[in-house]
C-alpha cells in the first residue's frame, strides 16, 4: 500500500493567514486549496493541511516542523522570518550538532527547528515527554512496521554514561517515504502530544481504511470523523482519498458531512451513497 501521509495543523480560524505567511517565507511553496474548513499548502513539495478547527486544541512544541537549510544565510533568514512576533525556544547559534540551529515558535503557535545541513528538507519532529518519555524508539519501530516502504535511517541513543542511557537522542525514519524525526525529551516539559498536530493517511479503498484504523488504534483511542490516537498519544486521521471529490460536489457535500459526522471509522460506501 502506497498511501499519502501529511501533517494537519489545527488553527483557530486563521489557517489561510498562516499558510500565506509560510508560503511567503519558503521558496517553491504554494497554497493548493482554500475552503472555510481546510487550507492545503505545500512547502518544498511537501503537503501540509491547515484545519480551521476553532479554539479547542492549542499547538505546542511536542510536534514541531524540522527544516534543513543549505547555508547559514538561508537558515538565518528563515529563522528570523518565522520568529517575527513569535517566541524563541532555543536562540539561533552554533551547537554541537550544527553550525547554525534555532528553535522558535511563530506567531500562530507552531514551532520550527531550523538547521543548516547538507540539503533542503522539511518534516515533522516528535518529542516524547512526560509519561511518553522513553517511548520514541518503540514508536518509530511501530510506525515503520505498520506502513510499507518504511525504514529507520538514523537511530542515535543517549550514551551509557548519561542518565538517559538507551533513550533516543535523535532518529530519522521514512514512513511510507514520509520523513519523520523522533526524539525523547528528558526533563520537565509543560506539554504533551495533542490533536493540534495530527497525521492524515489517505486511503484508496475500505480495505486500507480498515487496516490502518485497526493497526493504529490498537492500544489507543478511537474518535469521531476518522480520528484516532495511537498507543503513543499521536493523533491520526484515516480518510478516504475520494473525500475531497465528494466534498467538492455542491449537491452532495452537506449530506457527506452529515454522514461522516456520525462515523468513527470512515465507511466509503455509505459516503458515496449519501
Amino acid at each position: 500500500m502506497n498511501n499519502t501521509i501529511h501533517p494537519c495543523i489545527w488553527f483557530d480560524g486563521n489557517a489561510i493567514e498562516a499558510a500565506t505567511f509560510y508560503c511567503d517565507i519558503f521558496s517553491n511553496s504554494k497554497i493548493t486549496a482554500d475552503t472555510p474548513m481546510v487550507v492545503n499548502f505545500e512547502i518544498w513539495g511537501k503537503k501540509i493541511m491547515g484545519l480551521n478547527g476553532g479554539p479547542m486544541f492549542k499547538i505546542n512544541p511536542s510536534i514541531s516542523i524540522f527544516v534543513n537549510c543549505k547555508t547559514v544565510e538561508q537558515t538565518t533568514e528563515i529563522y528570523n522570518r518565522l520568529a517575527e512576533d513569535g517566541a524563541p525556544l532555543m536562540a539561533l547559534g552554533k551547537y554541537d550538532w550544527s553550525e547554525c540551529y534555532g528553535w522558535t515558535k511563530d506567531k500562530f503557535g507552531l514551532t520550527w527547528q531550523i538547521m543548516q545541513g547538507a540539503e533542503e528538507k522539511i518534516c515533522p519532529s516528535l518529542l516524547f515527554t512526560g509519561e511518553k518519555f522513553g517511548k520514541a524508539e518503540a514508536a518509530i519501530k511501530f510506525y515503520t512496521s505498520v506502513f510499507d516502504n518504511s525504514n529507520i535511517d538514523v537511530l542515535q541513543l543517549y550514551p551509557n554514561e548519561t542518565p538517559f542511557a538507551g533513550k533516543v537522542l535523535f532518529s530519522e525514519s521514512k514512513v511510507n517515504q514520509f520523513n519523520l524525526i523522533a526524539m525523547d525529551g528528558p526533563g520537565e516539559h509543560a506539554f504533551v502530544f495533542n490533536e493540534a498536530v495530527s497525521f492524515v493517511v489517505e486511503c484508496q479503498n475500505q480495505e486500507e481504511i480498515d487496516y490502518y484504523w485497526n493497526k493504529l488504534s490498537e492500544g489507543g483511542q478511537e474518535s469521531q470523523c476518522g480520528w484516532l490516537k495511537d498507543q503513543f498519544g499521536i493523533s491520526w486521521q484515516i480518510v478516504p482519498a475520494i473525500l475531497g471529490k465528494l466534498m467538492s460536489d455542491p449537491e452532495k457535500a452537506s449530506r457527506v458531512v452529515q454522514a461522516f459526522m456520525q462515523m468513527k471509522k470512515f465507511d466509503i460506501e455509505k459516503l458515496i451513497q449519501t
